[in-house]
């Protein structure tokens, strides 16, 4: 199965949505969309895991690089709606003790709004 990815913006961040299986012959896919998301300036990014069934080792790394380059400038990377198969990958690699992972796309969303704003 191909990888499909899609780029919208949402609330308060921009949403990478990922369809597909993310093993190595399509985490290079995932690791230059995301780059090119921090590239154009994106610094609160939100990836949608909602229709990928599969996740190895070499999308784990492309998410951890993107996570550290997003931190190095004050950005932030979350995950949301991973499948059990996929979650369980992030557990028990403990990437998810490093990257917050949220059960669905709006409660990410809902954490990833900025709260710097002056007067609250």
């Amino acid at each position: 199965m191909d990888l499909q990815l899609s780029v919208r913006a949402g609330r308060g961040c921009t949403v990478l949505e990922v369809r597909g299986e993310l093993d190595m012959a399509t985490s290079p896919q995932l690791r230059e969309g995301l780059q090119r998301l921090v590239d154009a300036g994106n610094r609160r990014v939100l990836v949608d895991l909602a229709g990928v069934g599969f996740m190895d080792s070499s999308a784990l790394g492309a998410l951890v690089v993107t996570f550290k380059a997003l931190r190095d400038v004050g950005g932030r990377l979350c995950l949301a709606a991973a499948q059990p198969a996929v979650r369980s990958v992030l557990t028990v690699t403990s990437v998810d003790q490093a990257i917050d992972v949220y059960d669905s796309v709006l409660a990410a969303e809902a954490d990833m709004r900025p709260t710097d704003t002056s007067g609250s």
